[in-house]
């Protein structure tokens, strides 16, 4: 049976191994920090990450770089620290199908991650796993569906190796409707948990999530996607999820700007997100304006109050 080894030991990488190694696969979770690798291998959990989710026993961890080279590698950090990780240890994944598992948008070049490994390993074959999952229901075992996207055909053998009896994949060959839908719904998930922490209301969430996922399609369209993937798992299906739950760490840091906090430690994909949609909206004359307004609420060029009137005062017009 192929290898799988899992690179970036947060919580969704941490997830998607102990998922796939109950399942029996051959399946190593890989950190970059070794005293990190050292404590899950004592304690049988990331208890940094996510805590209580116990490991299966068979599950490898390591933090030595030559286990990066296995015949299916599932790469899980942050959009903003891929090309890095990639050049870093691109003769160990020479060979292997690397499967992205970042959702954003590269800031400075607006590159999506399969655009970042064809740019950093052209020769090394990807794949993209995005769609609505929490790590922690996904750990639990609970029943969770994700879109595998590839360019061309599809790849059945990688579709049933990364599938579980809880955990299904639906193959796509739009990987970039399907990062787009990942990468823009963090976001409108701000945007959401920004009127919900502000007290504007269940509807006024329901009229972000709707306009904003208008403004999803018109930029992923406008790139070449498929409205039908917007409109599946990687892109209605992640947005529901998203702007709906603090478990969502996006809509989370929107409900904590909402009432009043601030943005806080720790790198959020839809911080860097919001600005790096712009980039690649303004040059194609796509109007995004959810994502423009947390852009300027995220660096402090606007209010909440000022955010909110913004929005409220933006022309009428047919839907």
């Amino acid at each position: 049976m192929s290898s799988i080894t899992i690179a970036g030991a947060g919580a969704f990488g941490t997830a998607l191994a102990i998922a796939l190694a109950r399942e029996g696969r051959t399946t190593r979770l890989w950190s970059r920090d070794a005293d990190a690798a050292s404590a899950m291998q004592d304690a049988r959990q990331n208890a940094s990450r996510l805590p209580g989710a116990g490991f299966p026993r068979d599950l490898l961890i390591s933090a030595d770089a030559d286990d990066l080279a296995a015949e299916t590698v599932l790469i899980a950090v942050p959009t903003q620290s891929l090309r890095g990780f990639l050049a870093a240890h691109g003769d160990h994944l020479q060979g292997s199908t690397c499967v992205l598992c970042c959702k954003g948008i590269e800031s400075g070049t607006g590159l999506l991650p399969s655009q970042i490994l064809a740019s950093v390993l052209p020769d090394v074959r990807g794949a993209v796993l995005t769609g609505p999952g929490f790590a922690s229901e996904i750990a639990r075992g609970l029943p969770t569906a994700l879109t595998l996207a590839m360019d061309g055909a599809g790849d059945p053998a990688l579709q049933a190796l990364l599938s579980t009896a809880t955990l299904r994949l639906y193959l796509s060959n739009d990987p970039t409707g399907a990062q787009l839908g990942g990468a823009l719904k963090n976001v409108i998930a701000i945007a959401c948990g920004i009127s919900i922490g502000a007290g504007l209301g269940e509807s006024a969430r329901a009229a972000l999530m709707t306009r904003g996922y208008a403004e999803m399609m018109r930029l992923a369209t406008d790139m070449g996607a498929s409205a039908a993937t917007l409109a599946g798992l990687s892109g209605f299906g992640d947005l529901a999820l998203t702007c709906t739950s603090l478990q969502s760490r996006n809509y989370a840091l929107g409900h904590r700007l909402g009432q009043g906090g601030a943005i806080g430690d720790g790198t959020l994909e839809g911080v860097a997100t919001a600005r790096a949609s712009l980039t690649l909206a303004e040059p194609r004359g796509v109007e995004m304006p959810v994502a423009g307004i947390v852009a300027a609420v995220l660096e402090k060029s606007l209010t909440i109050n000022e955010a909110v009137a913004a929005l409220l005062s933006r022309p009428l017009k047919a839907e």
